[in-house]
């Protein structure tokens, strides 16, 4: 019997410590990876989303997204670029404090995407 708890024991804390190694962008994947971008392509969107980022992201991811201070990644690099828009909706809308990335949920859906659309239009 307590062989058992022992290994069932060792069972969720395996299961505990997989969990916590995926990572933010592969979770959003698996879990909004195929929502759409309504706003995708659309010039309007890109200059609207450049301005929100200014003014809501820079401050961490640099003005253009190259990196910026403290935890935060560069946004210009493949992982971004490669991700389904639905993941990156997911990531602005819930953050990950634990990493450092506040939720965006403040932002009305039409901003989030917005954001996205403009990150997309990158280089």
């Amino acid at each position: 019997m307590k062989l058992s708890r022992l290994i069932c024991g060792a069972c969720l804390l395996f299961a505990i410590a997989s969990a916590r190694s995926e990572s933010l962008m592969e979770h959003a994947q698996q879990v909004a990876g195929a929502k759409t971008n309504p706003l995708a392509s659309q010039e309007r969107a890109q200059r609207a989303g450049a301005k929100l980022f200014a003014r809501e992201c820079a401050s961490c991811h640099g003005a253009n997204g190259l990196g910026g201070a403290g935890k935060a990644p560069p946004l210009r690099q493949k992982e971004v670029y490669d991700a389904p828009p639905g993941a990156l909706f997911w990531i602005l809308r819930n953050g990950a404090l634990h990493r450092g990335m506040p939720s965006f949920a403040h932002l009305p859906e039409a901003q989030r995407w917005q954001i996205i659309t403009w990150l997309k239009a990158r280089p």
